[in-house]
């Protein structure tokens, strides 16, 4: 057995160090729901009548407690591409349990926002609480006590990170995720952003932009190119919550139908009453949080895990922070090369070899932990195979010996980059997030004068108006969580990557978000502290010297010290209220830092 890379071992160490008590007093929560928490036996006659009364042909097995009950968390809903594939799911899973003398139930659904859909608009500033919300939701529908078992149907943004916070507070179950698969590959990439760049510069109209974008986004499944929803699935198979290869298969096959048909039986099986109990709270463990993080850093995923990923690991009672990312960056290399890094998009990425190869590679490098609890298999090492059909069976074939397409996936020993994906950059103005894999290496350094505004909007307008001609750093604060809910600021890509073409050093530094779709122009992203409240953003001002430098891991005023801090931080302009942006006003008041993991959940619960 490979030896375990000694970066990795010592950050993993590192981890398992600091999260000492937060993670004891985890799994005494796990152990005492499992021994005397709220399940089916402790309800009352009237409790588990209203639980089984609409179960039809499944009340008698529920009602005799004699079956293991999978309770069905769904982010179903038919507007978005990514959810549209599971409103059939449900029926065909109590099928499929019945199967596995098992019962499903639909516990409950979850909301499922799409940052596609809101990019640029006043909605996107519920984005990130939707997370929270969603953690909110999968707890209400766990709480009926009515489950040994958890099926978990979600894949965008903050739809998985949301579930998996929710279900880790009922961690003595065992639970999956059930992916849908991406959609077919649409108009290609390259295209497509050369059509959004002619857009930003007025060449192309409305007409020819749409068309565009809905050849692009055409049909059921997860958009292709590598933001956060296929961040997601990659992160979940480098934790053992799918069954093994299910994330990248597409909708409405046969080989999808029987992938969900496994997890269903295969979640029958692991319940505490059986011999292979994995509890979920026992599968997410220091390790798998490290494992996850590899696979974001050796795959060049979404910058979003920056901020999802300490979440996810807080609600286990690890943390895990920033520092572990960079540390891990300079030993795990790119081997992947998905758009936007690269020209092809995740259905490209699969067939080069995809989820299965990528852990093998790095379990032949000791980059992976290969001894984790899985839900699929004896450990990791299960999830370095192809799932695929023979005479209508599934069956699992050993991930191919090189890539299949070196332009999309690379060996270890011979990748894109030396290192890996995001690095944290840190300064006097902050702590930040510089996703290092679609910048070429000539902008590693930026350093030009700064342009100061406090929304997208106006950052658009000076484009518009040819007032960003020139080399600039775009500083655009007051996106933070306790500012504005961290909207993404995915519109600012376009742009700055006109001003890029033009020859121009440009790099953007916000405390706002960008995602898997940041692309090619350097950015200082979650710059924390955020500006509201007197973080150092408030406190720039047009023409400051700024210098960012993924290389060293900096960004810097550089000014007078002493009279950069004894300025007067500026207030955040006035928010406007609607599109139910004033509802969250709590979750804005609760919540702490975006190298935290930006919950107002978990920050009010003091975990």
């Amino acid at each position: 057995m490979t030896a375990l890379n000694s970066v990795l071992a010592a950050v993993t160490d590192r981890v398992i160090e600091r999260s000492k008590a937060s993670r004891a007093r985890y799994l005494a929560l796990v152990a005492g729901e499992r021994d005397s928490g709220l399940g089916r036996t402790h309800l009352s006659c009237s409790n588990l009548a209203h639980g089984f009364a609409a179960a039809e042909g499944d009340k008698p097995a529920i009602r005799g407690g004699r079956a293991f009950n999978i309770g069905i968390v769904t982010a179903y809903n038919d507007m978005l591409s990514a959810h549209q594939p599971y409103g059939r799911y449900p029926e065909q899973m109590k099928i499929f349990a019945r199967e596995a003398g098992a019962t499903a139930q639909v516990a409950g659904g979850v909301p499922a926002m799409c940052d596609g859909v809101t990019q640029g608009q006043p909605s996107m500033e519920l984005s990130l609480w939707s997370r929270d919300a969603i953690a909110l939701s999968t707890a209400v529908a766990l709480s009926h006590g009515m489950f040994e078992g958890v099926a978990m149907l979600g894949i965008c943004d903050k739809i998985v990170p949301g579930l998996l916070m929710g279900a880790l507070r009922f961690g003595h179950l065992p639970a999956l995720l059930v992916p849908a698969g991406p959609m077919p590959s649409g108009l290609p990439n390259k295209e497509k952003q050369r059509i959004r760049q002619l857009a930003a510069q007025g060449k192309v109209g409305q007409e020819d932009l749409l068309e565009a974008e809905a050849a692009s986004y055409h049909s059921p499944g997860t958009c292709t190119f590598y933001g956060t929803a296929n961040s997601n699935q990659m992160m979940m198979e480098m934790m053992g919550l799918h069954m093994p290869g299910a994330a990248f298969i597409q909708p409405g096959t046969k080989l999808r139908q029987e992938l969900t048909r496994a997890a269903v039986h295969r979640l029958a099986a692991i319940g505490s009453q059986g011999n292979d109990y994995r509890p979920l709270g026992h599968c997410i463990d220091e390790k798998a949080i490290v494992n996850a993080a590899v696979g974001l850093l050796a795959t060049g995923g979404s910058t979003n895990h920056a901020i999802h990923l300490p979440a996810i690991a807080r609600a286990a009672g690890i943390v895990f922070d920033w520092e572990d990312f960079d540390r891990l960056s300079g030993a795990v290399p790119l081997i992947a090369n998905v758009y936007p890094a690269g020209p092809g998009d995740v259905n490209h990425f699969h067939a080069a070899g995809g989820m299965a190869f990528t852990i093998a590679t790095l379990l032949d490098a000791g980059l992976l932990h290969r001894d984790i609890l899985t839900v699929g298999g004896r450990d990791l090492g299960d999830y370095a195979k192809t799932p695929a059909l023979e005479d209508e069976h599934l069956v699992w074939h050993d991930a191919p010996a090189e890539p299949l397409d070196r332009s999309m996936l690379r060996p270890v020993g011979d990748p894109f980059h030396a290192d890996g994906g995001l690095r944290l950059v840190a300064g006097n103005l902050g702590r930040g997030i510089f996703k290092t894999s679609a910048v070429d290496t000539a902008r590693m350094t930026i350093e030009a004068p700064a342009r100061v505004f406090d929304d997208q909007a106006a950052v658009n307008a000076a484009f518009k108006a040819g007032e960003l001609d020139c080399d600039v750093v775009v500083v655009v604060r007051f996106q933070g969580p306790k500012a504005n809910g961290m909207p993404e600021l995915h519109k600012l890509t376009p742009p700055l990557g006109v001003l890029q073409d033009k020859g121009y050093k440009v790099a953007l530094l916000t405390d706002g978000r960008m995602s898997g779709a940041s692309g090619k122009v350097p950015a200082a992203i979650h710059m924390t502290p955020e500006a509201l409240g007197g973080g150092p953003l408030s406190r720039v001002r047009d023409g400051d010297l700024i210098r960012l430098c993924a290389t060293r891991g900096t960004v810097e005023y550089l000014g007078d010290a002493r009279e950069f801090a004894a300025r007067d931080p500026v207030s955040m302009p006035d928010q406007p209220a609607g599109t139910g942006r004033e509802l969250f006003a709590l979750f804005r008041g609760q919540t702490d830092g975006a190298e935290q993991g930006a919950s107002p959940l978990l920050a009010a619960a003091g975990l």
